[in-house]
């Protein structure tokens, strides 16, 4: 498709007629999931056929009665009218499998979602994108490798991908939204319905940047538990790898990256301390075979050559020029900063209180407050709550 084709085509993704109304109406069937819409679709070739068939015929296919009665008796179709009204409330479009723009990769999967939900940038679904992902509960270390991680490879045109959960997550989308980058938010509940509720002013930033937000969730669906590994494999299926910050051992990262390997897609993890139960994840893929990831290179080295001859075509001479950042950096400061700097760590935060304690006869408290305050300013701690201090990344 051209790309004045797509950018036409994509300007009507929020036409719910035509034929997207008979996806809506199938997605919107009780008992009707992606594999058994495939189904009927191969069996009726469209999904406006599926709504001309009689009671038997639907019968015959051997999907469950009650999904065969709400397609026969118009339930399916008249759910669909009134979810139409909802999404154009929510300031949302759909995108059926059948739509020319959806995307290609998230097609490839075993059970791609009929139909997607959007707000924002669809066009960003067909983007080169890294899924980021991780424990809700990240150390400082997890929290700033996210951030990092993402800033670094949104600035080189990777779109980021990920759930918009606490930690990780979240830690991810800034990233992205820190470098000017583009990220997408696959949501587990509807598309109207925040969650958690504290990352609303993070999902308006997000559309702000011209991100976008997806969910396979109708209006209004809330954040059920089932939903969110349900959710985990249109993450993995619309980036062509996936990395893996913290997660401990049972984890809904681990679905996501068993999704991503079943998928066919590249796995990476950041390897963790070996005491800390979050490490668990991350380096137990990397024992299985997923490439140990400590820069946005390691990431860059695995994209197929095609992905990287385009994204390298995009990216700004200064981005290419400009050095990578460092864990271990550390830049002209003076001697009271310095001495502050090598005492905090990266991976666990220090109180207040124990930073005067460890420095107690080198500098006074008043030094150590205004080191703390000048690293702050430049970008080379961070401060928790409870006056807790930790290296930036």
């Amino acid at each position: 498709m051209s790309d004045s084709k797509n950018s036409t085509a994509l300007a009507r993704a929020g036409d719910i007629s035509g034929d997207r109304i008979y996806w809506l109406a199938l997605v919107l069937t009780p008992a009707l999931g992606p594999t058994r819409i495939r189904k009927l679709i191969e069996r009726f070739e469209r999904a406006e056929n599926v709504f001309q068939a009689s009671l038997t015929e639907l019968e015959a296919t051997g999907i469950p009665a009650a999904a065969a009665q709400s397609i026969a008796l118009g339930k399916s179709l008249q759910a669909a009218e009134e979810e139409r009204v909802k999404v154009e409330a929510a300031g949302a479009r759909i995108i059926c499998i059948a739509d020319d723009f959806y995307p290609e990769r998230l097609k490839e999967i075993y059970d791609p979602p009929a139909v997607i939900y959007l707000r924002g940038n669809a066009s960003l679904l067909s983007e080169a994108g890294i899924a980021v992902v991780g424990t809700r509960h990240p150390t400082p270390y997890g929290i700033g490798m996210s951030e990092r991680l993402a800033c670094d490879l949104a600035n080189r045109g990777i779109v980021i991908i990920s759930g918009m959960a606490r930690g990780v997550d979240t830690a991810a989308h800034r990233g992205a939204l820190r470098a000017k980058g583009n990220t997408i938010a696959v949501w587990g509940t509807g598309i109207d319905v925040v969650y958690p509720r504290e990352n609303r002013k993070l999902a308006q930033s997000i559309l702000d940047a011209e991100g976008a937000i997806v969910s396979e969730f109708p209006i209004g669906t809330f954040a059920a538990p089932q939903n969110f590994p349900i959710r985990n494999r249109v993450i993995s299926g619309l980036s062509v790898g996936v990395l893996v910050v913290e997660a401990a051992e049972y984890s809904g990262t681990r679905v996501t990256s068993r999704c991503a390997i079943e998928q066919g897609r590249e796995v990476f993890a950041v390897p963790g301390n070996v005491t800390n139960k979050n490490s668990w994840g991350p380096n137990t893929l990397i024992k299985q075979g997923a490439k140990l990831t400590a820069t946005w290179e390691d990431v860059w080295e695995e994209l197929p050559v095609e992905i990287k001859l385009s994204l390298e075509a995009k990216i700004p001479p200064e981005s290419k020029s400009s050095p990578t950042a460092s864990l271990f950096q550390d830049s002209q400061l003076a001697p009271h900063e310095r001495r502050v700097y090598a005492l905090l760590k990266s991976d666990e935060a220090l109180q207040i209180d124990e930073i005067i304690e460890n420095l107690a006869g080198e500098i006074s408290s008043s030094e150590i407050f205004a080191a703390l305050f000048e690293l702050e300013l430049a970008g080379k701690v961070r401060q928790l709550p409870g006056k807790n201090y930790v290296r930036s990344f």
